[in-house]
């Protein structure tokens, strides 16, 4: 059996001799893993880089049992930002995420069209505060939307308004750019207080209550950035 779709390459691991096992978020069948024979021969090896778009030609013979994928490129995202790192390690990052919040043979065609969008803003000015937002429609589109607009209160401080949440033991404040989209400039100390925000509402409501670690990638991430 197989069947032929298009996908972003979202995780790859050295398997037997030259081959390689490829993770895919694909438009029509979700997140597929599979073996690409050959995989780290020159001919493919430069154009199989995480975030890289992808013609696949699946193929397996049993459900459940690991296929086999043909290749050919279609967009190379990722060699676009090899002169930044900071950039290179936000793929990684949003590339982790999907990989470790979608589930196998799911479609899910907003996750996929997010990705593309993901591309486009690392081309902005603002690719930063961008990608926190990038950061929450995942989540939306997953199901653990955060709502903050519907969970914040704010108060005027110093003929400023600043928004925050408040529990039985604490209040949090929530950067403005999170809740008033319209704001423009974001300082850098702002975005990475958004960034945390986001850290936090990850690790306490989704990954700690499934025993999952925290993805390497977003935390190298978050830590080249401070």
């Amino acid at each position: 059996m197989n069947w032929i779709d298009e996908g972003y390459l979202i995780s790859k691991s050295s398997y037997k001799e030259n081959s390689i096992i490829a993770e895919f978020f694909t438009k029509n069948h979700g997140k597929c893993s599979g073996v690409i024979f050959g995989g780290t021969s020159k001919k493919i090896k430069n154009y199989l880089q995480i975030g890289n778009k992808l013609h696949i030609n699946y193929n397996f013979k049993n459900e459940g049992k690991l296929g086999y994928f043909k290749v050919e490129i279609i967009n190379s995202n990722t060699p676009l930002f090899f002169d930044n790192r900071n950039k290179l390690m936000c793929i990684s990052s949003a590339m982790s995420l999907v990989k470790l919040l979608t589930v196998e043979l799911q479609a899910n065609n907003k996750v996929f069209q997010n990705i593309e969008i993901l591309f486009k803003n690392l081309s902005s000015y603002d690719w930063l505060r961008d990608y926190i937002f990038w950061e929450l429609n995942l989540l939306k589109f997953l199901g653990y939307d955060l709502n903050l607009e519907n969970i914040v209160s704010f108060k005027i401080i110093d003929n400023e308004k600043k928004y925050f949440v408040k529990s039985n033991s604490s209040i949090k404040y929530v950067p403005n750019f999170l809740i008033d989209k319209k704001i423009e400039k974001v300082d850098f100390d702002t975005l990475l207080s958004g960034l945390k925000i986001v850290t936090d509402y990850l690790d306490k409501s989704i990954l700690i209550p499934n025993n999952i670690n925290h993805p390497y990638p977003r935390i190298n991430f978050i830590g080249t950035l401070k």
